[in-house]
This record gives structure tokens, C-alpha cells and sequence, in this order.
């Protein structure tokens, strides 16, 4: 089975490992991929568009392709393949723009009673400071469209509420998706990421995790991709987890149906835990990052066998997912600048010896050695029986890699 998977961070790399872990015998593509995934398959070049996708799958009968970059949905990838007659897992482009347009997601979540902090829209600079101006309370910031997992910003005061405005919808710092932006209540309490995989009837969750989104310890700096997670999420109790399928899967779900957003694909549920209830802050269309390092050595569930039956559960059974008694910690591993500036071209050590699981991100093999590539640079994945003994091996794995202007937290898990 030929299988081709579209990004090139942690995540895809984890993807794949997770596929061969259960089929040996799969060939994996990847575009454009990293220096990991040119370990476990064939990264291809020179392929800048959609349709050259396309012509790629074609030309090599490439049997199933897994979106794991949201850039690639945004583009409406999956209708594209679909016209050509290819498999392809992910939302339509309708449905990625719950992901990928802000506004459009909160409209949905009020229309159909989804719980989410109380929210208002801005497409001018001047109505929003002065919004801000009668607000004294703290808020978050959010631009409207895509912003690499960094277009969210938490102010606190009245100056940084100004400088954040000013960054997003003047020196347009996020460019285009900073055009209009979300003025969002902040909630103070505990993130959970829930992914899931909608097979068009029927969301199944799978295990909750936790991120740690900030640069900086204690979740302060600048918002990133995600500097680590944890697995399961301690915070997600059975309670909160009635509340979640009461209060925003199955009207989520409902929604899903009615508006024919209904798709073969995974669902990301971004939330928050305060006073005991479960707000939703805003859906991914995709598996999330560093979530999937932290989940996947957990899954005992062959993962091909639930995509596929996504794909061919003609009756729509709810799919089934076994996972491991176990917990996870994933530490990512950076560059010192990210997620603004940063250098790269450093050669790494320690990473020819290190055990499983991890995941290269930003790092590519020249002349036989590692070398960064990017700002996120690894992902180190420790597994225990209890959260303390799963972060213990994490950041055990963490000392024996080097490479100069090497940063990570070292709070995760704590």
C-alpha cells in the first residue's frame, strides 16, 4: 500500500511511524517532509502546487493521502483529489474553514448552543481600541485566519492590548489573517485538546491530551506551535467529560450534519476547564501538534485499520479505539529565538543513540549528520505508568541531545 502524507513537522513524522508500527509493508510519501520522514520513506521535491500533487498520486498510484498540515486544506485539497478520483482524508474546504476563519467557527458554535467564551468581532482598528477601551478585563486576541498556531494573544492590560491590536491589524504581523480579529473573553483555568476522527456520522474521541502552548514556562511569552504535551489530560474527569459530549460534541455533531460539513476526517476540539465546566475555544480540522507525539505511542488501536474505516463502515458503527494504560510526555526541543527569530544550520548530537519514541521536526541529514533546519527541532517522548514517571524519562531522553541554541521548557507535565 502506497500512502502519501502532506506536512513536514513532528507530527507527520509521528503519523508515519505509527503506520509502519502496525503495517511494515506500507511505502510512505511525504510532502515535503523532514529529515525523519526521509528515514521511514521518500520525501518528494519540486511538487510546489496542488495539482502537482495530484499528478504525483496519479503518476504512483498512491492508494490513500493524510492532510496533516492545515496549509493544505486551506488550498481545498481534498475536493481537488476527490475530483481527480483520489482517497484523501481530511475536511472540504467548507468544512476546513472551521478551522481556517475564526468568525465562521464561533458562528457555528452560537448557532447551534455550543459552549464558548462570549465573543466580539472587529474588522476596524479604531472600534476595537475603543472597545478595549471600556474593557478592563483581561481578553484574548485571536486573528481571524490562520496564523501557525501563534495568532492568539492574551493581554492583560491595556498596553499590551494596544501593542497586540497594533501588531495584528496594523504592521499586519500575521498578514492577511489579522484583517479582522475575535475580542474573546479569558477564561482562567485548565487547556484541553481533544482529537477526534469524524467518519461523516459518528465523532470519536480520542484520548485528551494537554499543550503547552507558550514559549516561556509557566505558559507565559509568545504563543507557538506547542513546546510539549502530556497524556491523558489529568484534568479531564468523568464529569467533564459528560459535560464535553453534552455541551459541545453532540451539538457540534448536530451542526455538522445539518450544515453538510460532514466529512471523513479527524476533528480537534481546543478546550478549557474553569469552575467545573468545559467551554470550547476553537476547533482544529486536523490532528493537532504536539498532540498526535503524545498520543500515538499510547494508541494500541491499528491506526490504518480506523482510518479505513472511515472509509468503508458502510453502516456508520461507531469506531472503536483501544488505548494503552499508560501516560506520555512529549518535550519539544527548539531552536533559542523561536518562535520569532532563530538560527539554523546546527549540527546535533546524541540522536543516533536516543531511544524511542521521537520525532525529528525541524532537522535534516547532510554528510551523515543531523543538522537543524527549523524552529522546532525535535520531539522527545517519555512513557510511564503515572504522569511523574512518563516526564521523568521525557526529560532523561532530553540531556543526551546537543546542538547550540538548544531551548526547552521544563515544566512539562508539571
Amino acid at each position: 500500500m502506497k500512502i502519501l502524507i502532506l506536512g513536514s513537522g513532528g507530527r507527520e513524522h509521528a503519523i508515519g511511524k505509527k503506520l509502519l508500527e502496525d503495517y511494515h509493508s506500507i511505502h510512505l510519501y511525504f510532502y515535503p517532509g523532514n529529515g525523519g520522514t526521509s528515514v521511514i520513506g521518500k520525501n518528494i521535491e519540486n511538487h510546489h502546487t496542488v495539482l502537482d500533487l495530484v499528478f504525483f498520486a496519479k503518476r504512483n498510484a498512491i492508494d490513500l493521502t493524510i492532510v496533516g498540515s492545515e496549509i493544505f486544506l486551506l488550498e481545498g485539497i481534498v475536493d481537488i483529489f476527490k475530483n481527480f478520483g483520489l482517497e484523501i482524508i481530511g475536511p472540504h474546504y467548507l468544512a476546513a474553514q472551521l478551522e481556517g476563519n475564526r468568525i465562521f467557527a464561533k458562528s457555528f458554535m452560537k448557532k447551534y448552543g455550543i459552549r464558548t467564551p462570549k465573543y466580539n468581532i472587529f474588522y476596524c482598528y479604531e472600534k476595537a481600541i475603543n472597545f478595549l477601551k471600556k474593557n478592563t478585563n483581561s481578553v484574548a486576541i485571536k486573528t481571524n485566519g490562520i496564523a501557525g498556531g501563534k495568532g492568539v494573544i492574551l493581554v492583560h492590560n491595556q498596553n499590551d492590548a494596544k501593542k497586540a491590536l497594533k501588531n495584528i491589524m496594523i504592521k499586519k504581523k500575521f498578514g492577511e489573517s489579522g484583517n479582522q480579529i475575535i475580542i474573546e473573553d479569558f477564561l482562567q483555568g485548565n487547556e484541553v485538546s481533544i482529537i477526534s476522527i469524524f467518519n461523516g456520522k459518528n465523532i470519536i474521541p480520542f484520548l485528551s491530551a494537554q499543550d503547552y502552548k507558550k514559549i516561556e514556562e509557566n505558559e507565559k511569552g509568545l504563543n507557538t506551535g506547542g513546546m510539549g504535551a502530556i497524556a491523558p489530560n489529568p484534568y479531564m474527569t468523568n464529569s467533564i467529560w459528560i459535560d464535553f459530549k453534552k455541551n459541545i460534541l453532540e451539538p457540534t455533531l448536530e451542526g455538522l450534519i445539518i450544515e453538510k460539513l460532514t466529512f471523513f476526517g479527524f476533528l480537534y476540539f481546543g478546550l478549557m476547564i474553569t469552575y467545573n465546566k468545559v467551554y470550547l475555544l476553537e476547533y482544529n480540522t486536523r490532528i493537532g501538534d504536539p498532540e498526535a507525539q503524545t498520543l500515538f505511542p499510547l494508541m494500541k488501536s491499528n491506526f490504518l485499520n480506523i482510518i479505513q474505516s472511515t472509509f468503508q463502515n458502510k453502516d456508520q458503527k461507531e469506531i472503536f479505539i483501544d488505548w494503552k494504560k499508560l501516560c506520555s510526555c512529549c518535550v519539544v526541543l527548539s531552536s533559542k529565538g523561536y518562535p520569532e527569530k532563530y538560527e539554523i544550520g546546527k549540527i546535533i548530537t546524541g540522536l543516533n543513540s536516543l531511544e524511542e519514541p521521537f520525532y525529528i521536526a525541524g532537522a535534516k541529514r547532510e554528510q551523515e549528520k543531523w543538522i537543524t533546519s527549523g524552529g522546532r527541532v525535535i520531539n522527545i517522548v517519555g512513557i510511564g505508568n503515572t504522569h511523574e514517571e512518563a516526564r521523568r524519562k521525557a526529560y532523561d531522553k532530553v540531556v543526551k541531545i546537543k546542538f547550540d541554541n538548544l531551548y526547552f521548557r521544563q515544566d512539562i507535565g508539571l
